[in-house]
């Protein structure tokens, strides 16, 4: 029982490597958040002001993760272009978008008033 519970880490540890090894995207989110956390550190970003952050941040993450998960899936079971298969890969882009929309809004909301 352990070692399946040890495997599962392995598992998804992979699956961040595999993310991060062939998905651009991924890569440049890592590097956003990166940016953020450094940038709310110089700030000195509050108490409630950090959960805020990280939500935002994880939000993107996730939805970068599933996008990436969806894609390959897709892939897999339609390696031939298909007008839904497209639509699955498009909708799902169109979920980290959101997300990244909801969190530069959190970001903005947070930061823009410390350089004012």
């Amino acid at each position: 029982m352990m070692k399946a519970l040890l495997n599962s880490f392995v598992y998804a540890f992979n699956g961040l490597v595999y993310a991060f090894k062939t998905q651009l995207n991924f890569k440049i989110h890592c590097v956003a958040a990166l940016l953020i956390v450094a940038l709310g550190w110089w700030v000195g970003l509050s108490n409630t002001e950090w959960p805020l952050i990280v939500i935002a941040i994880g939000l993107v993450i996730v939805a970068e993760l599933f996008n990436t998960g969806i894609e390959v899936l897709v892939d897999l079971v339609s390696p031939q272009q298909h007008p839904k298969a497209g639509a699955v890969k498009d909708i799902a882009a169109a979920a980290v978008l959101i997300s990244a929309i909801i969190a530069l809004a959190i970001a903005l909301f947070i930061f823009v008033p410390k350089f004012v």
